[in-house]
């Protein structure tokens, strides 16, 4: 296979998950560390980046999730899931909510600016950082980076 061959890249079954998994990951992690730190130097402005990286994470989940099943789908052919695979994927989706669960209370905050973000969000947020990092070591097992 050629590495420079555009259509065997964008076709590739499993290929566009490992790719598209990376921008939730960093921009989740950065956005909350953003807003701990926001939070922490009451910065307005750390708040509206931690903001829009929320906001990108939960939109770019979507893809990430669509093309993990769609590897399943097609690697897989559909069978029956089991093992790391199937934690894998439960976690990935529970992750996924999660990702949104955060962003709406920060969309939620943005919509009320005369009151503060409820502070239970920040817990929150390290559950979920949490179930991403567990969820991508998981990953990194099934794609072999990992061992």
């Amino acid at each position: 296979m050629n590495p420079f061959d555009i259509k065997s890249a964008l076709l590739a079954k499993h290929a566009q998950h490992i790719v598209l998994i990376h921008f939730p990951i960093a921009l989740f992690m950065i956005g909350v560390g953003l807003d701990f730190a926001a939070q922490w130097t009451k910065k307005a402005s750390l708040m509206l980046v931690a903001y829009y990286d929320l906001l990108l994470a939960a939109i770019f989940s979507i893809p990430v999730v669509a093309t993990g099943i769609l590897a399943w789908r097609w690697q897989l052919e559909g069978q029956r899931l089991h093992g790391i695979l199937l934690q894998h994927l439960v976690l990935g989706i529970v992750s996924a909510a999660l990702i949104w669960i955060v962003f709406w209370i920060h969309l939620r905050g943005r919509r009320k600016p005369d009151q503060p973000l409820s502070l239970y969000r920040l817990p929150l947020e390290l559950l979920a950082v949490l179930a991403v990092a567990v969820t991508a070591h998981l990953g990194g097992f099934l794609s072999g980076v990992n061992g």
